[in-house]
């Protein structure tokens, strides 16, 4: 079953869709494809940076299952990049933006509408 992904790493999201077979390696060469960074330089974990994923376990192994993350609520893993100096940086991201307000004209409660 497929499962909808979003990979955050500071200012940058990557939404993608991969099976519940799919191993923590291959989840890396998709991003290594989208940001031309090594897979030995990733380091995928939960959004909270507590739990490294491992490379030869499964998505489903991290309970990432078409039940749980759909395409209208993906599941969130973090990404560390693997530094100059050797060592991975600090899991962050900046959070989310919220669209703007709607325009006057658009808006349900505007008397124009009636």
């Amino acid at each position: 079953m497929d499962v909808f992904l979003m990979i955050r790493r500071k200012k940058t999201t990557i939404f993608t869709d991969a099976k519940e077979t799919t191993t923590v390696r291959e989840l890396k060469k998709i991003i290594q494809g989208i940001l031309k960074v090594a897979p030995e330089d990733q380091k995928l974990s939960d959004e909270s940076g507590n739990e490294v994923f491992s490379d030869d376990k499964t998505l489903s192994d991290y309970n990432f299952t078409g039940q749980n993350a759909r395409a209208h609520t993906p599941a969130s893993i973090g990404l560390c990049i693997r530094g100059d100096d050797g060592e991975f940086e600090e899991l962050t991201f900046s959070p989310l933006s919220s669209p703007p307000d709607l325009p006057e004209v658009m808006r349900q409660d505007n008397p124009m509408h009636e």
